[in-house]
């Protein structure tokens, strides 16, 4: 968390290492690359007027609060969410999930609940643009995947997981960049998906 004045406050465990000396293990960032990458990548959108596409927020049901204090004591999810990102673009409805792997072979499916495939089905179906972003974190590879090819795979497969070749021929790869960072509606654009 920053707090003001640019103090950082490390989130962290300690650890014990072999020479008894105490050391500190950073988690804060894990797992969050692709995601941060998309928010840096989407306020810039918006800072140029390209598109306005928002990170959803997980509805919570809160149960508890010290107000005194500015804390959640209590919550739970309220229902299940949809998927993570939301938007316009040139009067185009963008709606899409993110999704990383450590796998080098295959993303699995299991990664995608139910309800966020209808909801992508849904989309799709009433000409919105819907698809995943999947991130091979280790292969340092980030794809999109259309709604549609997503289907088709399940639909033609038996496979718990997409292979890493099919992502290669039916997905956009997107190039890391310096602005904008992930600049997937260029990937689209030049794709046909959009």
């Amino acid at each position: 968390m920053k707090y003001p004045e640019g103090i950082v406050k490390e989130k962290g465990i300690k650890n014990k290492t072999s020479n008894d000396k105490t050391t500190k293990i950073n988690y804060t960032k894990r797992g969050m690359g692709l995601e941060d990458d998309l928010n840096v990548t989407n306020s810039y959108y918006r800072e140029k007027d390209i598109a306005y596409i928002y990170k959803k927020p997980t509805p919570i049901k809160l149960v508890k609060v010290d107000y005194k204090i500015g804390k959640i004591k209590e919550a739970y999810f309220d229902m299940p969410s949809t998927t993570d990102y939301n938007g316009i673009y040139k009067g185009k409805y963008i709606d899409f999930e993110a999704k990383e792997t450590t796998s080098l072979t295959s993303f699995p499916l299991g990664n995608i609940h139910s309800h966020q495939l209808k909801h992508l089905e849904n989309i799709y179906r009433h000409k919105g643009v819907a698809f995943l972003i999947i991130r091979f974190t280790r292969l340092e590879e980030t794809f999109i995947l259309m709604e549609k090819d997503l289907l088709d795979f399940m639909k033609e497969n038996k496979r718990k997981s997409i292979p890493i070749s099919y992502m290669r021929k039916k997905g956009y790869k997107i190039k890391i960049k310096y602005q904008p960072r992930l600049d997937y509606l260029e990937a689209l654009r030049k794709n046909g998906g959009i």
